[in-house]
């Protein structure tokens, strides 16, 4: 029997009643700790996990928390303030008090059914919590939301079947954590060998600064103003928000020719190399693409095409393999938002060696760059379509039939 039809069986002919979050679950309080706090006791090995907004969190000693402030149960952490989203922890834990978590007291409610339901519906808190200015949620919010218990009438078919559906999607979250762990695991490797490939000594090869390898363009924002500049624009305009991809050809906003002829920005030829030359990004990496179509920039972005008998595809891996020294060398000190000054950039000097060695190296690079990279093919690529089937099942098991009187 198939893991749905015997789930099917389980469910054939019960009720379902929508109870309150407050009522089925028991919601406890965090403890009085600031981010100075957090950072000055944390220890990489301490047993204590202790959350904070986004994913910051800290280890700690349990001596470091008032015992009252522990939670030992297996619980639900609501990260309501910022990114609102919640996370499933069974281990000892306390959390900032600005947060919040629930825990089952009742055998018959899997507080693990209940956390994936919840993950089912973070757009809904999300859209509560983006009326502020700052985006939260309180807790009524979360207090009063419903969830369905099925089989409420018996406790022992009711955990059943929670359990089932829970045992299900454990599955798929372990399957899609294995291919992202391996994909990782090839990530480091890649680099590894990029960066060896792209290692040479002092006067093995020839080393040019970035501003000789090509010619750089720079870029521009067309007024916001003129909707001819932007309605049914079919021109890339990449900025910094498209540059999640090492590979790009195709961007969340569009102009029109007219706003390339009339303004600051220019249309750069297909197959450049893009970076971010001013974001807050810039305090952790050096973002950088190879944008497959001709493309215009905006201000906070920068590109190169090489000169002949220089490969872009060379280049590329080189600038991703070097990132971190150019931001090093490059990076302006003090300014509300991280930038890069295009003088220091532009005379960082990288090595070029003759076409034949770049052609071989970029031929080794490109199966691991495909492997690792390619949404198309490889892991990332199997991730997403685990990732889909995970979305898939979770929405049909929890597809109970909702009374109209549920406002969720």
């Amino acid at each position: 029997m198939s893991e749905l039809s015997y789930l099917e069986k389980l469910l054939d002919g019960v009720k379902v009643e929508w109870k309150t979050l407050g009522k089925v679950l028991k919601r406890t309080k965090g403890t009085k700790i600031t981010a100075g706090q957090m950072k000055a006791l944390h220890k990489d090995n301490a047993p204590l996990k202790i959350f904070a907004g986004g994913k910051t969190v800290a280890f700690v000693d349990f001596k470091d928390i008032p015992e009252k402030d522990i939670n030992r149960e297996p619980s639900i952490i609501v990260k309501s303030r910022g990114i609102i989203e919640f996370e499933y922890y069974d281990k000892p834990f306390s959390h900032k008090n600005e947060m919040w978590s629930y825990h089952s007291n009742n055998d018959a409610i899997s507080i693990k059914y209940i956390y994936y339901f919840l993950k089912i519906n973070e757009g809904y808190f999300q859209k509560i919590g983006g009326k502020m200015q700052m985006p939260q949620i309180a807790t009524p919010d979360t207090d009063k939301f419903e969830v369905p218990i099925p089989c409420p009438d018996n406790p022992e078919k009711s955990l059943a079947i929670q359990s089932e559906i829970v045992r299900i999607l454990d599955k798929f979250t372990a399957l899609t954590a294995e291919l992202t762990a391996e994909l990782n695991m090839r990530k480091k490797q890649y680099n590894y060998y990029r960066d060896q490939l792209l290692s040479f000594k002092e006067g093995e090869v020839e080393w040019k600064t970035l501003g000789e390898i090509g010619k750089w363009y720079g870029g521009g924002t067309p007024s916001k103003n003129k909707i001819e500049f932007w309605e049914n624009g079919s021109i890339p305009w990449i900025s910094p928000k498209d540059m999640g991809r090492t590979l790009v050809d195709s961007s969340e906003d569009y102009i029109t020719e007219e706003a390339v002829l009339q303004s600051s920005t220019k249309l750069i030829p297909a197959n450049s190399i893009a970076i971010v030359v001013r974001s807050s990004i810039l305090d952790k990496v050096l973002p950088s693409a190879l944008i497959k179509v001709p493309a215009t920039l905006n201000q906070d972005m920068k590109a190169v095409i090489p000169h002949e008998n220089i490969l872009v595809k060379y280049i590329y891996h080189m600038i991703g393999s070097r990132g971190s020294d150019i931001l090093r060398a490059a990076k302006k000190t003090g300014g509300s938002v991280a930038s890069i000054d295009s003088k220091k950039l532009f005379s960082f000097k990288i090595p070029v060696p003759n076409i034949n060695e770049q052609q071989r190296i970029v031929e080794i690079l490109d199966k691991f760059d495909t492997l690792t990279n390619s949404i198309t093919e490889g892991l990332p690529r199997e991730i997403e379509l685990r990732q889909k089937q995970y979305e898939y099942y979770r929405d049909l098991l929890f597809s109970f039939p909702k009374p109209e009187t549920v406002s969720n």
